[in-house]
């Protein structure tokens, strides 16, 4: 990873390293050996954005379509794509034993999304211990499940396959119903929502975890993430239950236990985990709306998942409330938050909706679907979710460029692609103040 003669920006070198790896990804997933009976580029490209992505829409169906091989290359994308290129450039340079200098170290400070430099060789390594432990034994528990039906190397490679995909938040599955054949599963259910729910909630977070005894020695990142990512849950399992408690292609049909669990997985999944144990399709137009408004939130920084993040809506949500009070300081577990930090999530926010709005724009103009299934299909692609209306196989070229750009632009962030279009500017020049009527 020698930089010193390359003229990129952090966040313009970290663009175009992703973008670099789903175009690998593209042509190994093009290559015969694959495929069952081929794919077409632009497929190929799609769920190749998709993995690098970790966000989970598909245009064909992985399982079906892809080889041994094609399925491998997917869980390398997804695990690249979740745990980021700079970890494993950091575990070259140990492994190696290079000195890891400054520049890569600002590199890696972006890409995991750090406000200073301190700890972040530390943590690079923490991400990537935590993930591999992780993965592995949740792929231990569900082969538990899965050797049973499928025998001992099948059931081991599903395992190990969904154990990767749901701690990186991809939600890419090898049924083609996705999981809905284990809506009622205790197994599943639990193994596989404490993947993404851990993934979502960030590194740090996690590492945080292991070195605190008491919530309180907790940083205040940390306990906005828990809990926040708890009441977010809890309120979203309790809407989506009698929002669909009737639904015949819902959960309808279910046993109270099944409508419980089904609820609960749906209230999850949308934080950019992408699995789903009903038809997602089928859900009414108010809960369709209300995940719209949980995949935009998303899930914690430096974690697997996109959105605009918890912690950035939480501090826009505690800032309006500061404002209407008629306080000056937005106090959240007796600390203030910083001006700069509340501009941030502004800005994010603000940026995400200009994106978003640009694309479903676009896909009503070249789509003849209706506006609801594209709006989801997109706020989906943002969030890095990958639940999906039913849109995705059926969008046309131009359709499938939209959302694969928005994949990129989702997992990367829209403030990384700013800066890596945007020039630095210093202001050399500070102008009077004037007031503007607003509201």
């Amino acid at each position: 990873m020698n930089i010193k003669y390359w003229t990129f920006n952090p966040a313009q070198l970290i663009v175009s390293v992703f973008a670099l790896f789903a175009v690998m990804g593209t042509v190994l997933l093009k290559l015969p050996i694959a495929t069952e009976e081929g794919v077409s580029w632009m497929d190929a490209a799609f769920i190749s954005t998709s993995a690098i992505t970790v966000t989970g829409l598909a245009s064909v169906d992985p399982g079906s379509t892809f080889t041994l091989f094609g399925e491998i290359v997917l869980m390398f994308l997804m695990q690249i794509g979740g745990i980021g290129v700079m970890c494993y450039a950091v575990l070259i340079y140990v492994l190696i034993g290079k000195k890891i200098k400054f520049k890569e170290r600002l590199l890696i400070q972006q890409a995991l999304n750090q406000n200073s430099l301190g700890g972040v060789i530390r943590l690079a390594r923490s991400v990537l211990i935590y993930s591999f432990v992780i993965e592995a034994a949740a792929a231990l528990l569900l082969s538990i499940r899965l050797v049973p039906e499928y025998g001992f190397g099948k059931g081991l490679y599903y395992s190990l396959f969904h154990s990767i995909s749901a701690f990186n938040n991809a939600g890419l599955a090898l049924w083609s119903d996705g999981l809905t054949g284990f809506v009622g599963d205790p197994v599943m259910n639990i193994v596989i929502t404490m993947l993404f729910i851990f993934g979502g909630l960030g590194f740090t977070v996690i590492g945080d975890l292991v070195y605190a005894k008491r919530f309180r020695q907790l940083t205040l990142h940390s306990k906005m993430m828990i809990t926040g990512t708890f009441v977010i849950n809890l309120f979203a399992m309790f809407v989506i239950f009698f929002l669909e408690f009737n639904n015949e292609g819902t959960l309808g049909p279910l046993s109270l236990w099944e409508k419980a669990a089904a609820s609960y997985f749906q209230a999850v999944t949308p934080r950019t985990a992408g699995f789903n144990t009903v038809d997602i399709s089928s859900i009414e137009d108010p809960t369709a709306f209300f995940m719209m408004l949980l995949m935009f939130i998303g899930a914690g920084s430096t974690s697997t998942g996109g959105g605009i993040k918890l912690t950035t809506f939480l501090i826009l949500l505690l800032a309006a409330i500061t404002f209407i009070r008629g306080k000056k300081d937005t106090v959240i577990f007796r600390r203030r938050l910083q001006e700069t930090t509340i501009m941030k999530a502004l800005a994010i926010a603000v940026t995400s909706l200009l994106f978003i709005c640009m694309a479903i724009f676009l896909l009503t103009i070249f789509e003849e679907r209706d506006f609801l299934p594209l709006a989801f299909e997109v706020i989906s692609a943002f969030g890095t979710v990958g639940l999906s209306m039913g849109v995705t196989p059926e969008l046309s070229v131009i359709g499938k460029l939209i959302i694969m750009f928005i994949m990129f632009l989702g997992n990367i962030g829209p403030l990384t692609l700013a800066y890596t279009l945007a020039k630095p500017d210093q202001q050399k020049i500070r102008y009077p103040q004037e007031d503007v009527l607003t509201g």
